[in-house]
């Protein structure tokens, strides 16, 4: 089967959050299953530092309206993954992948260019997977524009929504100025969203299926009471739509096998691997040697991800003997609140601004808990990841976390059982109830380490997602 994933981001070629994993992860999987599976990504100018060997493919116009923006295609292949990159200097040569006020036309040309691109390698595609808003539109395209194509004659559509906060809003004027579609496809709601446009809207009215990052974010994105305004269109698309949970690539997150860490690890021998790696860490990082447990973060510092809980809740984690690492950057405020924070307690509080792929795996071994108070999470890699290391997930009850953390005060899981720790209600008192149920674990050594085991036990890998999808493409093309 061929597969062609499109999406805005994917490791190990470019990175903001968990989007980059999935689609990198996911396709490495299928290949491993035996499916042609590639990935279609902007060239970002970041890319080409990398120093991945790129080879010529093509060069192109990518029609929009009256613009004819030319596409630089390039291929590599990077760590198993093949990837084609479509290129544009105007569009892709900033610093940063996300965030400008022309975002709306750069990923119209990505989408557009994106399909030309398929053409142009001759790449007939059984399943066109695109992910989030930024592809949003390339279902809607490919049945709009290109129902006719010989390309695509056998080509179904999935859409798997990783974060339904960023609906791709634009002025109904860009149907035609941007995609050369028709105004009619707001006049008849396929692309309308609250008197915009919205590409994700549309993806999800056009593609053949749609999914997202976990069952139960599936249900809370089907619930009237959702906050993201999407559950009137996907109970519509109900029948159609699932939800699979995330993995991790577990090559690259192995604490027995991980060369970042100062002594590997796996459940038979995690008491004294995460001691000497917690040691380690503190040393590194001039903090206090105390016997006090470590609480990592590693995260996009926003308010969706709860920073705002931890950076209330903090003085008093310091104040009954923990510690705190920070790894992440994004909302300036936060920001400035973390670096006050470490200011204030240099001895126990340690805070690196920007993202560090060696430090987060450090983060991860050397930590006894790990901090995910979320206000919405629809699968999160980061619990997967601490529960990989031995690390107790601290974190709200939303999401994918109620799908992969087994709560240690659930009456139902047994205490041989448990993974983490989560809260339900999303203010200080609920992360106060959670870190406070943290320090009371690791005061119980014994519980602790049964805990940590049972953490390392789990099996976060992408087989079991991997073949939930394949399932689903292959029902699509049956």
């Amino acid at each position: 089967m061929k597969i062609a994933m499109i999406a805005s981001e994917a490791n190990p070629l470019c990175k903001t959050g968990g989007l980059a994993d999935v689609v990198y992860a996911l396709t490495k999987e299928l290949g491993k299953m035996d499916e042609e599976a590639i990935v279609i990504l902007p060239y970002y100018a970041t890319i080409a530092k990398l120093g991945y060997p790129l080879e010529f493919v093509a060069n192109f116009e990518v029609p929009m309206n009256w613009r004819r923006p030319v596409c630089d295609l390039w291929t590599c292949v990077a760590k198993g993954v093949r990837f084609y990159l479509v290129g544009n200097g105007r569009y892709f040569a900033r610093d940063s992948l996300y965030g400008y006020e022309d975002d709306g036309e750069r990923f119209a040309f990505f989408a557009l260019a994106s399909i030309e691109a398929m053409k142009r390698i001759n790449f007939q595609p059984d399943i066109v997977h695109a992910h989030d808003w930024q592809a949003g539109m390339v279902p809607t395209l490919l049945k709009v524009a290109h129902s006719h194509d010989e390309t695509f004659k056998k080509t179904k559509t999935v859409l798997t929504i990783h974060n339904p906060a960023f609906k791709g809003i634009l002025d109904p004027s860009s149907l035609f100025d941007l995609y050369n579609l028709p105004y009619e496809l707001y006049e008849n709601g396929r692309a309308r969203f609250q008197g915009v446009v919205s590409t994700l809207k549309a993806g999800i009215v056009d593609a053949n299926k749609v999914t997202t990052v976990s069952p139960t974010h599936r249900e809370e994105l089907l619930s009237p009471v959702s906050e993201f305004g999407l559950d009137g269109v996907l109970r519509m698309r109900a029948y159609d739509f699932c939800g699979f949970i995330n993995g991790i690539d577990i090559e690259e997150w192995n604490p027995k096998t991980d060369p970042r860490l100062v002594k590997n690890y796996d459940a038979s021998t995690l008491k004294e691997g995460k001691k000497a790696n917690k040691e380690a860490f503190l040393k590194e990082n001039h903090l206090a040697t105390f016997d006090g447990p470590l609480f990592g973060l590693v995260s996009r510092l926003t308010y969706q991800k709860g920073i705002d809980l931890v950076l209330n809740g903090a003085e008093e984690i310091l104040a009954r003997g923990g510690l705190i690492a920070i790894l992440g950057s994004g909302d300036k405020e936060l920001e400035e609140k973390a670096k006050w924070l470490q200011e204030r307690h240099p001895s126990q509080v340690y805070v690196y601004e920007g993202y560090s792929n060696d430090l987060a795996h450090k983060i991860y071994a050397s930590s006894d808990f790990f901090l995910m108070p979320s206000l919405f999470e629809p699968c999160g890699i980061g619990q997967l990841l601490a529960e990989a290391y031995g690390s107790l997930p601290v974190a709200r009850d939303v999401g994918g976390l109620h799908d992969t953390i087994k709560d240690s005060a659930n009456s139902r899981i047994r205490s041989d059982e448990a993974t983490g720790i989560l809260f339900h209600d999303y203010n200080e008192e609920g992360f106060r109830y959670a870190f406070s149920k943290a320090f009371e674990i690791y005061k119980n050594k014994a519980l602790c380490d049964c805990m940590r085991k049972n953490a390392m036990n789990e099996d976060h890998s992408w087989r079991y997602s991997a073949e939930l999808y394949l399932g689903l493409y292959k029902e699509l093309n049956s």
